[in-house]
This record gives structure tokens, C-alpha cells and sequence, in this order.
């Protein structure tokens, strides 16, 4: 996947949130100025080629307050936001790289 492309449409205000990630949002106090903060300045970690509904790939990154997060996104036709939530260090070494 293409960072560079996910963040054209996300500039363009072109992507939407699945049910599912504005739940998530909502539970987490995750903004949406956030997932866009992390997707503009952060990096694609691992990639979902055969993803559920379409290829889809985990976007990690920070917000300008520092907080680490996670995005998880889908493309094409469209930038689907499919979840997000801040990376269990016990999961996680640097929020990056799986356990």
C-alpha cells in the first residue's frame, strides 16, 4: 500500500469511518483530528492484502500532543478508517513492532 496515496485522500477530506472505528473513537477519546494527524505523519507497519472487504494496512504514528496510536485503513476505491486505539505495550515493543 501507498502512504502517500491513503494521505492524498485523507487531505482531500476523501475517506470515511467504518461503524465499527467511530465506536472505537468514541470509547478511546480518539478525535478525528488525531487519525488524521497520525496518518499524515506517520508510518504504514504491517499490510492486509487479503483483508475482509479490501486490502487494508496499520498505520502507526503520533499526534502532536504525543500520543501513539494506531490506524488501521483500507483502499480502494475509497480511505476507509477501519479502527484505531492506542498499541498495548504488552502487545507491542515501540508501539511498532509486534511481541
Amino acid at each position: 500500500m501507498d502512504i502517500h496515496k491513503i494521505r492524498d485522500y485523507v487531505q482531500r477530506g476523501e475517506y470515511k469511518f467504518s461503524d465499527h472505528a467511530v465506536k472505537r473513537m468514541l470509547k478511546r477519546s480518539i478525535g478525528r483530528n488525531e487519525i488524521e494527524e497520525v496518518i499524515q505523519s506517520g508510518e504504514i507497519i504491517e499490510e492486509y492484502p487479503d483483508d475482509k472487504y479490501s486490502p487494508s494496512c496499520l498505520i502507526w504514528g503520533h499526534t502532536q500532543r504525543a500520543r501513539v496510536l494506531h490506524v488501521q485503513a483500507s483502499l480502494p476505491p475509497l480511505v476507509v478508517v477501519v479502527t484505531t486505539y492506542e498499541p498495548d505495550p504488552d502487545e507491542w515493543i515501540d508501539g511498532k513492532v509486534r511481541r
